[in-house]
């Protein structure tokens, strides 16, 4: 695709996530989004009105038809995300779809297959990867300057209610092990620079309304000796979300959300280490840079496939007790 010629954009899901790619979208040159998707529809026309949509549709297929759209991104709910991933791709547009790939093992090795039969940009919402804190580490892991030891991840939320994170009930069920766990599996392998050969999970009771584990334990350890502990549960009340502590050869590092700390509890700058302190935004200009130069983007769904492998395992053996 020539530089000059604007990336036009279906985004489906106006929720919490949709609206941050929407306003990620806003500080990103040559792109528009020309067809927003939703459930609802009045609640879909009122975001669109908002952000200058100009098409609207509860239907991702009525999006799929417009010739004019180059690509698509997807915030829908978890059971959906493989499935909409191949229309996509059998629709001849590029996509980025939000965490998790799949939540079945099989399906997201479908859009694997699919996309490179294909040779359309498809890449997964793998944000860690993105946000300055994790790209600092990865910097210094490339440049031979750290080596990862140890990684301790606690994953918390409040979740006993299934709502979503702007407090309004959710159409469908969150899950530690194929969503939140996603994030931290791959982003072990990833500043390892190694694949994960180890993992053993321990969960909770299951919840007797939502169906699912509110808390999880998993171990994993990479080919080059690396260990990681991560720790998730929806039954935490507060402080909310994921912390990290990288314990190394030569620092120990502390990410909380964009924030970088070392081991004394410095703050480290990382405003610096990209052209945003928004992961989002910087995910969707990888998507989009992509596109335009005809390669294969930072977490590809080649390059996060063997995160769902490992899930998948975990599973297996959680369901065998």
């Amino acid at each position: 695709m020539s530089n000059d010629k604007t990336i036009k954009v279906a985004l489906a899901g106006a929720g919490a996530f949709g609206i941050k790619h929407l306003d990620g979208i806003r500080n990103i040159a040559g792109v528009e989004v020309v067809s927003l998707v939703s459930r609802e529809l009045d609640k879909t026309k009122e975001v669109a009105a908002k952000y200058g949509i100009g098409h609207v549709t509860t239907d991702l297929n009525d999006s799929l038809a417009l010739k004019e759209v180059d690509a698509v991104i997807l915030c829908t709910p978890t059971q959906m995300h493989a499935e909409q991933s191949i229309a996509c791709l059998k629709a001849g547009k590029h996509v980025q779809v939000e965490i998790p790939l799949c939540d079945v093992l099989r399906d997201g090795e479908e859009v694997v297959q699919l996309q490179r039969a294909k040779g359309l940009v498809a890449m997964c919402g793998h944000t860690r990867r993105f946000n300055p804190s994790h790209q600092y580490v990865h910097k210094k892991v490339q440049a031979g300057e750290f080596k990862v030891h140890q990684m301790d991840v606690q994953t918390y939320f409040f979740r006993r209610t299934n709502m979503n994170a702007l407090g309004q009930p959710r159409s469908w069920t969150d899950h530690l092990l194929w969503h939140h766990a996603a994030h931290t599996v791959d982003l072990f392998a990833y500043q390892c620079g190694s694949p994960i050969v180890q993992a053993n999970a321990l969960q909770g009771p299951i919840h007797p309304t939502l169906g699912i584990a509110m808390d999880m334990s998993i171990q994993l350890k990479a080919a080059n000796g690396a260990i990681c502990t991560l720790s998730l549960s929806f039954n935490n009340d507060g402080p909310l979300g994921t912390f990290f502590r990288y314990i190394g050869d030569t620092a120990t590092y502390i990410a909380r959300y964009d924030d970088l700390f070392n081991g004394k509890d410095e703050k480290i700058d990382v405003s610096q280490v990209d052209v945003s302190m928004n992961g989002i935004e910087l995910q969707d200009r990888e998507f989009f840079a992509a596109i335009r130069e005809g390669r294969e983007p930072n977490a590809s769904v080649a390059q996060v496939l063997p995160c769902y492998q490992v899930l998948d395992r975990l599973e297996k053996q959680l369901a065998a007790g």
